[in-house]
């Protein structure tokens, strides 16, 4: 756990090396697969809130100091609100991030035929952010535009760039996080406008397209926050895949060895976690005591995927 804790790039923040991400445990549907394994049938709003709580439980305990969340995220801000509540913890103690551009649309249902609608506008900026700040109150440390991608234009809307600038006035650190296989392209963008203290890209053991510009993002002082270490489950699969076989050689789970891989990388400030119960999450955390060697990069590489291909069989995952 030495140097478990760190600073935030130049954001001030402290932060811990693997953070908690709230998608899986703030809505009853998520595209990670195993899902149904994981949860079970009882999804109901009490049932997730009780899960999270006794997640966040675990992970305070465990020395987790980074939290994650996202307005589009079912009730991850609220869960996330009452716990803070309910266990005094003081703002700062434990730094949260949430996220703007998404809506929720799927009325905590599974087979809602639409689960989250993107409106990267200023009006949802404002709006959203008024209902962040209601749930999370002085604890909001760090506010994110969700899944920017050059294609939405969020980055040339000067109104919205306002709207940031002015939260980021406020005491606010302002990040973004991005999506797709021009992942780097948009970061390179987002570098030009001295407005982000902060980015957050999927990174993993088979997608590493963009691993140049965050690189420049981390040597720039920006933040860097890894999602989707696991790949939406399939890095944490067992069985006869490349990473379990080279998980089992070394002793441990194939999700330890997958996030290990995300820490030996010097430009990562916090891999986030994706776990739905306590058990998971300690899994995850044995990843800060796997030694990452030669022989192991040199074996992880060989699983690269295209970046075409990763982010068209992710678009293809079930809402389950």
């Amino acid at each position: 756990m030495t140097g478990f804790v760190r600073e935030f790039g130049r954001t001030g923040l402290m932060v811990s090396r693997i953070g908690l991400g709230l998608a899986a445990v703030g809505r009853p549907a998520y595209i990670t697969l195993g899902r149904a394994m994981d949860l079970g049938a009882d999804r109901t709003v009490e049932a997730m809130q009780r899960r999270s709580h006794t997640l966040l439980d675990a992970a305070y305990a465990a020395g987790v100091r980074y939290v994650d969340a996202a307005r589009s995220y079912g009730r991850a801000e609220e869960f996330l609100g009452a716990w803070l509540a309910a266990r005094n913890i003081a703002p700062g103690e434990v730094t949260v991030g949430s996220k703007w551009g998404y809506r929720y649309t799927g009325e905590w249902r599974l087979d809602a035929r639409v689960q989250e609608v993107k409106e990267l506008t200023a009006e949802n900026l404002r709006r959203q952010f008024a209902e962040s700040r209601g749930f999370l109150n002085d604890h909001l440390r760090l506010y994110q535009i969700h899944s920017a991608t050059l294609e939405s234009g969020v980055l040339e809307d000067q109104e919205v760039l306002t709207e940031l600038r002015r939260n980021k006035a406020g005491g606010l650190a302002i990040g973004l996080t991005v999506t797709g296989s021009r992942q780097a392209a948009t970061i390179d963008r987002a570098l030009t406008l001295d407005l982000f203290d902060t980015v957050q890209a999927t990174w993993n053991v088979i997608e590493r397209s963009a691993t140049e510009a965050l690189e420049r993002a981390h040597a720039r002082g920006t933040g860097v926050i890894v999602k989707e270490a696991l790949a939406n489950g399939r890095l944490a699969a067992t069985g006869e895949q490349p990473l379990a076989r080279l998980a089992r050689e070394r002793g441990v789970t194939p999700d330890a060895i997958a996030l290990a891989a995300v820490l030996d990388q010097p430009w990562v400030d916090v891999v986030l976690s994706g776990a739905v119960s306590a058990d998971q999450l300690h899994s995850n955390l044995a990843a800060l005591d796997v030694v990452v060697d030669d022989s192991l990069r040199s074996r992880l590489a060989d699983l690269v995927e295209p970046a075409e291909q990763y982010w068209s069989e992710r678009s293809q995952l079930a809402w389950a």
